[in-house]
């Protein structure tokens, strides 16, 4: 099979188009096969040295070599009838060379020859416009067993630094031999290539160097397209060549490699999302950018080196930074190494494939694939590591700062049982390897100072106030405007022209007094001279207007000590236009926990400069969010439009992020107009501890509760956890059960901005948290079987909020507002006496508070009602059991234990669905739990749930215990109106007999409302529940005796 080796090298004086675009590339095309080359922009003398190898299946075929302008539609060019990159090109002009000028050639090869441009053929070039030339060489050689095209990507340097510059000075003419197997079109075009010359040693060199080159190319991959693809599809095919390589020449530095990435990346996409999987490393360094990506990534970096000598990894090597074929160049390395053993796995081998994602000379991002397939499951898993490097925040030193971003993310190809296992084990090993590369970086790199950071704070925001306009500056800028000048000169032209002119004589019906026009002109004039008059009064009336509107909040010093919120208003971009001439009058309205601050308007413009400080009064409590809105100016008795709004969760962002954010504005105008605000953020706590000791006092005369300051190290684990910032504190937690399909049990935390679940069940874990602002209602539901007898909280979110914890939802209701279900607290009067005082100190005010405390009072009732445990007086006891029992009195309080025997008795006395919860501490020496079970139908033919209530206590001698129980039945016939009290008091018959102990039990029940059927209910209860209980005390006495035959039991 021949093929044919094109090398498109570079071109000059190529036109620019009609709108000074050039961007060119150059598309080849050999019978049914197309390519073409990278856009090179900005420049007349574009330089490719790209490779492209066809299939030549006729000689009789001829190479068609065209270049484009790469731009919008212009009307006189003609267009390319096909769209790269979505955007219409213009021909510049184009070479025609037969196959069989190649064959006739010695070595069958054309050496490199400038070619001029020339009209498409068939067409005349009417303007006689010099078009450029194009630097062109190419040879028939070899065979290959792929069919289609073959593209290899361009090198690090030009192709013409591996000659004598000498040689390239002075290229080869076009032959005659050459003409003469030409077409018309093609030696028309040779004929006009401008002859240079030059020796035919200095010719031979090059090609034979070319050539060289071009026989080298075994080892290479290519990617081919199949020669069933028409031209019409490879235009999509090309942007697939990622596996295209080529090796930056041995002249070509990392440094050099950077700068042509960064010219290929000037236009292209903004920095990559951290991934999934979790933040790493987060810190920024007192070096550039530019400075911190080299030292990570060049060849043999020392601190490559260091860091495996640090972890123990063995046989490292690190491939050669190779150029890899896509939209864009980007470069590409593998690296391979032996990671060292831990207690759980053997030393692995390891493959990291590293892949630059953007390199701008600002900003770089780096993808790492690690593969390894030698661990157990290896080849059903990836790593992905992603490195972003951004400029950080200018010191006061004046030094250049940079943020490292590490993220990371488990990427499965399969699905495995021990998918859990695997990301657990990839977390923690990752987060021990990035301590210690933190560690290490920072040794050799100093990081920044929190503290620096700080200061730089006050010189960001003392330069917005030096850069702030006067009025006067203002009304230069507003009114200097073609209406203005106009309307001022026409003014002045008619007075001159009024004290220029006599008197004139009175025609028509004018009388004494009464001027009119006499002339269809000057009734023209005079009507031109109203309407501009008019537009100068409403641009006066708006211009004052906007002045006052403005208020006086920029400057303006907070007042107080707390939470103190500064913002600096930069600037916008792309506001939507809204008025009759194009443009808006915008504002910005900043609100954070009920207070506002407003921004100055700015008059007639799409992209305002505010440079304003707008600091709020310090807040008691610490601020969530930071609503803004965008607003277009109509003057003060017109509703103001929006023009966008966003709102800012201090909590999703670091104070690094917030110092320096340009902020996305939603709304149909916003969106459509792409609007954004750049914007400064700075939130301090001016007392540090004291104002979160302050808040946790007011806190506790909500709760009712002393609320205590949690230690550092907590708050830090607490804030790593949910990924918080470090300004975050926790006030307090709980564990509970959150009920979805099945209940997970977890902890509940509390803070003072959040409120948020984790649970960890076999290493897989869910965590998720919501603001407080976010819930729109929380209800307590009394216990019931469902609950295993404890009462639930139910948390009732906002339409549309926390969408980011939907997964720990356990419904979502019609207006779309998620419902979380939170049971099993181990106190729950606290737990929802706490949430419910956090809850309306963040979102209600002071009349919205009272009717919820009202309800929460009478829930709390409700509550005290199922689990009270009122004394004789409250309800009438009656001793119904009474007995002295062969076994000792520890042995006998296992049925209050919750372990099998106490579930073995209550099973075999027909309590089904038994269940219970471990006693927790109330008090000293005091003992709470909930049961919960069914009775069957042979003790009562309604069935019936039954949830209940038991503490217990030691006797005032510590010979005994008393077990109170309050009892609620369910689904039994005037259930509602009583619940039933028993008292069990155990204790030890003599010292001397330790095997024998003493046994009663009280029964009484305490109406809730009245009923003509009390008598009968007292009967049947009090009847039922001595049979019921003696039956369970003599179960009881006989199962010990027969686990025990001696009377043993202790």
């Amino acid at each position: 099979m021949t093929k044919i080796h094109v090398y498109v090298l570079e071109a000059r004086d190529l036109p620019p188009s009609d709108g000074g675009r050039t961007d060119s590339y150059v598309k080849l095309r050999l019978g049914k096969y197309e390519a073409r080359t990278r856009v090179v922009r900005k420049t007349s003398n574009p330089i490719w040295n790209e490779e492209f190898i066809f299939r030549v299946d006729d000689q009789d075929d001829l190479i068609v070599i065209s270049v484009y302008i790469d731009g919008p539609d212009h009307h006189h060019h003609h267009l390319d009838g096909r769209f790269f990159n979505g955007r219409a090109s213009c021909f510049v002009g184009q070479v025609r060379i037969p196959i069989s000028t190649v064959l006739a050639e010695e070595k069958q090869m054309v050496p490199p020859t400038w070619f001029s441009l020339c009209p498409k053929h068939g067409k005349s070039n009417k303007t006689n416009k010099d078009t450029g030339k194009i630097f062109l060489t190419m040879s028939l050689y070899g065979r290959n067993n792929d069919d289609g095209i073959i593209h290899c990507s361009p090198t690090c340097v030009r192709l013409t630094d591996n000659v004598n510059s000498e040689e390239m000075e002075n290229p080869k003419e076009a032959s005659h031999e050459i003409l003469s197997h030409t077409t018309p079109d093609a030696k028309m075009n040779l004929e006009k290539s401008a002859p240079v010359p030059q020796e035919k040693q200095s010719v031979q060199a090059l090609a034979g160097r070319l050539m060289q080159k071009l026989l080298t190319k075994n080892g290479e991959s290519y990617t081919s397209v199949s020669s069933n693809h028409d031209s019409s599809e490879f235009g999509n095919t090309l942007s697939d060549c990622g596996n295209n390589t080529s090796e930056p020449s041995a002249s070509c530095t990392f440094e050099e490699a950077m700068e042509r990435m960064r010219s290929e990346d000037e236009e292209h996409d903004e920095m990559p999302e951290d991934l999934q999987g979790g933040i790493l490393v987060d810190q920024t360094y007192m070096i550039s950018s530019k400075d911190l990506n080299t030292f990570l990534f060049a060849p043999n970096s020392q601190f490559r080196k260091d860091l495996a000598q640090v972890q123990g990894t063995m046989d490292m090597q690190e491939g050669s930074w190779t150029w890899e074929c896509g939209e864009i160049l980007r470069l590409r390395r593998v690296v391979t190494y032996t990671k060292a053993a831990t207690k759980l796995v053997k030393a692995v081998k390891a493959v990291e494939e590293q892949s630059y994602l953007k390199a701008d000379g600002k900003e770089f991002a780096v993808l790492m694939s690690v593969s390894t397939p030698d661990v157990p499951y290896g080849n059903c898993f990836k790593i992905e590591l992603l490195y972003k490097i951004m400029p950080g925040p200018e010191l006061s030193s004046g030094e250049e700062s940079s943020r490292l971003i590490i993220s990371w993310n488990i990427n499965f190809f399969q699905s495995t049982v021990m998918k859990g296992m695997i990301e657990g084990g990839a977390r923690q090993g990752l987060k021990e390897s990035y301590e210690q590369f933190a560690n290490l970086l920072a040794q050799n790199i100093k990081p920044v100072d929190p503290a620096e950071l700080l200061f730089d704070k006050k010189q960001a925001l003392a330069s917005l106030q030096m850069e702030h306009q006067s009025d006067w500056e203002l009304a230069v800028e507003y009114f200097w405007n073609v209406t203005v000048v106009s309307t001022i000169f026409m003014g002045l032209y008619v007075l001159v022209h009024i004290l220029l002119s006599g008197p004139s004589t009175r025609q028509g019906l004018e009388f004494n007094g009464l001027d009119l026009p006499d002339t269809l002109g000057e009734l023209v004039s005079c009507g031109i001279l109203v309407l501009q008059g008019q537009c100068i009064f409403n641009m006066i009336s708006h211009f004052l207007q906007a002045r006052l509107q403005r208020g006086s909040d920029h400057g303006v010093k907070a007042q107080g000590d707390g939470w103190l919120l500064t913002v600096a208003l930069i600037e916008g971009e792309n506001f939507a236009s809204v008025d009759s001439d194009g443009l808006s009058d915008p504002y910005v309205v900043f609100t954070c926990n009920g207070k506002t601050r407003t921004s100055s308007v700015k008059l007639q413009t799409r992209n305002p400069q505010w440079n304003e400080i707008l600091e709020f009064d310090a807040m008691e409590e610490p601020p969530s969010v930071l609503d803004v809105e965008a607003f277009d100016f109509d003057g003060p008795f017109y509703q103001a439009g929006s023009l966008g709004h966003a709102e800012i969760n201090f909590l999703k962002h670091t104070s690094a992020e917030l110092a320096d954010i340009w902020v996305p504005l939603e709304g149909k105008l916003a969106q459509v107009s792409q609007t954004k605000l750049h914007l400064r953020i700075f939130l301090d706590n001016s007392k540090g501890a004291e104002t979160i000791r302050e808040y946790l006092m007011k806190m506790e005369k909500e709760v009712g509760k002393k609320l205590n300051l949690q230690s550092p190290q907590r708050n830090l684990t607490f804030q790593k956890l949910f990924g918080l910032p470090p300004d975050e504190f926790l006030i307090n937690d709980f564990s509970c059960y959150l009920k979805r399909k099945l209940p997970l049990q977890g902890r509940l935390f509390l803070s003072a901005r959040i409120i948020g679940f984790y649970a960890n069940l076999f290493w897989h874990k869910t965590k998720f948290f919501f603001l407080w602002e976010d819930i729109e209602d929380i209800q307590v539901i009394p216990p019931s079987l469902a609950s295993v007898g404890s009462p639930s909280l139910i948390i009732i979110l906002r339409e549309g909020r926390g969408f980011d914890a939907r997964h720990g939802a356990k419904t979502q209701d019609e207006q779309g507002r998620l419902r979380f279900h939170f049971q099993s607290f181990g106190s729950f009067s606290v737990a929802s006496r706490t949430i419910m005082a956090l809850w309306r100190t963040r979102t209600l005010t002071p009349d919205q508070k009272a009717p919820i405390t009202d309800d929460q009072q009478d829930q709390d009732e409700q509550i005290e009602d199922t689990g009270s445990f009122p004394g004789i007086e409250d309800s009438k006891m009656s001793k119904v059991y009474s007995a002295q029992l062969p076994v000792s009195m520890n042995s006998l309080m296992e049925i209050f234990d919750g372990g099998p025997f106490d579930r073995k008795i209550m099973g075999k006395v027909g309590c089904l669905n038994y269940n219970v919860t471990p006693w927790e501490a109330v008090s000293p020496d005091v003992y709470e739990r909930h049961i919960s079970y069914k009775f069957y139908r042979y003790i009562s033919i309604f069935g019936g749930d039954v949830t209940s209530t038991q503490k217990k206590a030691p006797l005032t001698d510590g010979n005994g215990w008393i077990v109170d129980e309050v009892m609620t039945l369910h689904d039994v016939p005037f259930g509602d109106h009583f619940r039933v009290h028993l008292r069990y008091q155990i204790e030890a018959a003599h010292d001397s007999v330790p095997q024998v102990c003493q046994c009663q039990v009280y029964v009484g029940i305490v109406w809730l409302k009245s009923t003509k059927f009390q008598k009968r209910i007292t009967r049947n209860i009090s009847d039922k529940f001595t049979h019921h209980l003696k039956e369970i005390f003599e179960l009881s006495e006989r199962e010990i005796l027969l686990a025990n035959p001696r009377g043993n039991a202790i």
